[in-house]
Formats: C-alpha cells, sequence, structure tokens
C-alpha cells in the first residue's frame, strides 16, 4: 500500500459512517463564511440504547483473558440474537475461567468441539463458516497476523486497542485493513473515547471552530503501578511472557501503547494530521517485573510548527493526570472520560461544556459493541482499522524515539523493519529474552532505522 494513501484524510480523519442520526446534514455557514460541519458528516454514531434485532451472529473469542472475557460479555450485552460460539486461547486455564463466566452470566456455553488450545488456535476459528464475528484480544503482538487471518476469512471484526507493536506489524495492518474496506467488513476497534457520546460531540465544536484553529495539544496517562506476575519454576519463558504480557516489550509494546495509544488517538482524531518527527525521554525506575519502561516524555512536531507532549506513567504515589487537551486560538478543549468536559477561553472563561443530565454518557465498552451490531446489521459498514494503525504507529514512533534517545522522523518509522519477538512460538526459552533488561538511551542496538 502506498503511504500517501494511508495519510489520506479520510483515513487521518477517522470519519465512520452515521448510523441512524436525526440531526439534518446541510452544511451550513458560520459568521465567519467557513463550512459548518454536521454531526453526520464527521461520522458520528447513532448512540442508541441496544443493537437492532436481526438474523443472529455468532463470534468467536481469541484471547480468552480477562479484557477478552470482558468483551465477549460486552458482545452478549449488545442487543437480541447473539452469542460466542468458538473459544481460542494458548492456555486452559484462562479458556475455562472464560467459559464459566459466559454460561454462569449469560447462559453461553461453548461446546467442548469449539474450544481450540495453541499458538494456531486462531486458524481453526478462522475455518468455521458459521463464525460471522471474530473478537481479537490477545496480547498485542499477536493482532496483526490474527487481524490479517479474519480479514481473508471475510470475518466482521472487533480488534482491542493497540493493534501492533512495531512498524512491520502495522504494515500487515494496514494492508488487511485495505482488504476489509474492499470487502464491506465491519472492523470496530477498542480505542473507546471514539464510542462516547460526549468525546463526539466536542470534536463536532472542535472541527466547527468553537476554540479556532488548533495550534498544539497534550495527552496524558501518568498512573500508580499496574499489576504483574512474577516468574515461576515450571514456567519456561515463552510461557512466563505471555502470563506476564502487559510489562513484556514485544507482546504490549510498552505501556504507552498499551494505554497512552488511548490519549494519542484523540489527539490524532482531533488534529486530523501526522507528527513530522518526535524526540522522547524515558526509563525504567521502579518496575518490578518485565523489561519495559515506567515512564514516558513524547515531544511530537507538525506541520506548521504545531505540537504534542504526551506523557505516560505507572509509579505509585506520583500525581495521576488521565486527559487530553486540544489548544486552539480563541480557546482549549479540555477532554477526559470523566464526565467533565468543557472549553474555555484564555481568561478562564467557559465557552462549552457537555451536558451529562440530558445526555448521560454509556459505558463505552458496551457502546463499542453496540456500534459492531448496528453496523452489521443495517448493513452500514464502519472500518476503523487504518484509525488505530495510524495512532498506534505515532505512538510507536514516541516509544522509539525515547527508547534510542534520537529524533525519528515520521518517514523513518513508517520505512523501518523493526520487529519485537520470536518468529517461532512454542512453550520454551527465548534466549533473546532477557528479565529487568530495558533499551538504554544512546546506547541501544535496535534502532528503528
Amino acid at each position: 500500500m502506498k503511504r500517501r494513501d494511508f495519510l489520506s484524510s479520510s483515513v487521518i480523519l477517522g470519519a465512520s459512517l452515521p448510523l441512524g442520526l436525526t440531526t439534518t446534514s446541510c452544511s451550513e455557514q458560520s459568521s465567519s463564511g467557513s463550512k459548518v460541519f454536521s454531526p453526520e458528516e464527521l461520522g458520528m454514531f447513532s448512540f442508541v440504547d441496544i443493537a437492532p434485532d436481526g438474523k443472529p451472529l455468532k463470534a468467536a473469542l481469541i484471547g480468552n483473558g480477562d479484557r477478552g472475557t470482558g468483551a465477549a460479555c460486552q458482545f452478549l450485552e449488545s442487543g437480541p440474537n447473539v452469542s460466542i460460539v468458538a473459544l481460542a486461547d494458548v492456555f486452559k486455564d484462562r479458556q475455562d475461567g472464560c467459559r464459566k463466566v459466559l454460561k454462569e452470566n449469560y447462559n453461553n456455553e461453548v461446546p467442548d468441539a469449539n474450544c481450540f488450545l495453541g499458538f494456531d488456535a486462531y486458524k481453526k476459528v478462522m475455518a468455521m463458516p458459521e463464525v460471522d464475528v471474530v473478537l481479537l484480544c490477545t496480547p498485542t503482538h499477536f493482532r496483526p497476523e490474527h487481524f490479517k487471518a479474519a480479514v481473508e476469512a471475510k470475518k466482521h471484526v472487533f480488534m482491542e486497542k493497540p493493534c501492533a507493536v512495531d512498524p512491520v506489524g502495522i504494515r500487515t495492518v494496514i494492508a488487511a485493513a485495505k482488504v476489509a474496506e474492499s470487502l464491506g467488513l465491519t472492523v470496530i476497534t477498542g480505542n473507546q473515547r471514539r464510542h462516547r457520546r460526549d468525546y463526539w460531540e466536542a470534536y463536532v465544536n472542535v472541527r466547527n471552530g468553537m476554540i479556532g484553529d488548533i495550534v498544539s495539544t497534550t495527552c496524558h496517562w501518568d498512573q500508580g503501578a499496574w499489576w504483574n506476575k512474577k516468574k515461576r519454576p515450571e514456567w519456561s519463558d515463552m510461557e512466563y511472557c505471555i502470563r506476564n504480557w502487559f510489562n513484556i516489550k514485544w507482546l504490549s509494546g510498552d505501556h504507552i501503547l498499551d494505554q497512552a495509544v488511548h490519549n494519542i488517538d484523540v489527539v490524532t482524531w482531533f488534529m486530523g494530521d501526522k507528527p513530522k518527527s518526535a524526540t522522547g525521554f524515558g526509563g525504567r525506575l521502579r518496575r518490578l517485573t518485565g523489561d519495559i519502561y515506567d515512564n514516558f516524555a513524547s515531544d511530537y512536531t507538525y506541520e506548521g510548527n504545531k505540537r504534542m507532549l504526551c506523557t505516560a506513567r505507572q509509579i505509585d504515589g506520583c500525581e495521576g493526570n488521565v486527559s487530553e487537551q486540544i489548544l486552539g486560538t480563541k480557546g482549549v478543549a479540555f477532554l477526559n472520560d470523566g464526565n467533565n468536559i468543557y472549553f474555555e477561553d484564555y481568561n478562564g472563561n467557559k465557552i462549552w461544556s457537555y451536558d451529562y443530565e440530558k445526555k448521560p454518557v454509556k459505558n463505552p465498552y458496551n457502546q463499542e459493541h453496540i456500534h459492531l451490531v448496528e453496523s452489521i446489521r443495517l448493513n452500514k459498514k464502519i472500518n476503523q482499522a487504518l484509525d488505530l494503525a495510524y495512532s498506534t504507529q505515532v505512538a510507536i514512533l514516541g516509544r522509539e524515539a525515547a527508547y534510542t534517545g534520537k529524533r525519528i522522523t515520521w518517514d523513518e518509522i513508517m520505512a523501518s523493519e523493526l520487529r519485537y519477538g520470536p518468529t517461532e512460538y512454542k512453550m520454551a526459552d527465548l534466549p533473546d529474552y532477557h528479565e529487568g533488561e530495558a533499551p538504554i538511551p544512546g546506547k541501544d542496538p535496535q534502532a528503528p532505522m
């Protein structure tokens, strides 16, 4: 796929197809003479309480851990006539736990014959003609190949974020996303802020000039320490890495991808642009296991001297901040998922705030699956894969700038052959994995160029 196609305005702006909005789609003119966009033109969802009824939709869950089990439950809650008919994982205990939750809480029993184990279990799911939808919820490293296989099998997809850990994986996702688009497949992704009505209304107002022209942005996911698991004597390196995947670089891509990609995605969505380059800082101060950092600060440059500052931290006892700010010539959009989105001018006067009493925000994790089922049943296709690929690559750019201590350009990261992880998957030792050894800026030999 040609890079200029990937960076076309339709991809960058992330316009999804509208689903049942009642407001007018006719554009108006602002007082300054510029075009005023309707929500439909910008791709705003319908935000219905439940997906419409229709023919039965049968889904397979690939990755049966906590996030996968949660996604399966949310799919089952999305609307009538939906079911989970197959499971795939590498660990039987995780699969058994998932089966128990689905049976006890939703009376959804997955038969033994449809429960597959092993690194090739996903292939058996894709070969099932009765499966309409696949939910991709494994550790991130495996996402590109699983997504590619799902598209080749002509399945609709829910793909958890992020979508890859390296540029090689990103290119796989981009290619598969284009094929999915040509086949008319729905692809909903786990960047759940795009499934919140308060974020959408803020986006419409920003696009229509309420805070003026965007000049700069900031985004943050700063919190306390996250979960980790210590290696047991009976575990091989591979089993340990997968069970502790969040703390393992080749599986999660580090926490700037797994968590801060949410905030980075909001900024790329609102800015509608790609960074020209990034420099970054980061390190490993108090991380207990694995080989990833626990703090990042990435400085991105854009065309026209625009900037984005992204911070990400997972250290106990420090200031917390999970939010995004869009700075315009007339004011600032303050965004967060804590039901407190508003705009202010530079004198501190409130320009606009979302009305949470009149329009309560539904759980966006459920809303993702409502939009998935709604899109399929109304034949109004949504394909968010390219948006997620773009945002994930922005996060990768910032991570590699921090890992190497170098300024890295967008062209360099897009052309990079950098790939993390083994090429052969089996429960064995991994000679290239070294517990506790994180990249050293200025010395790390695996630069992305």
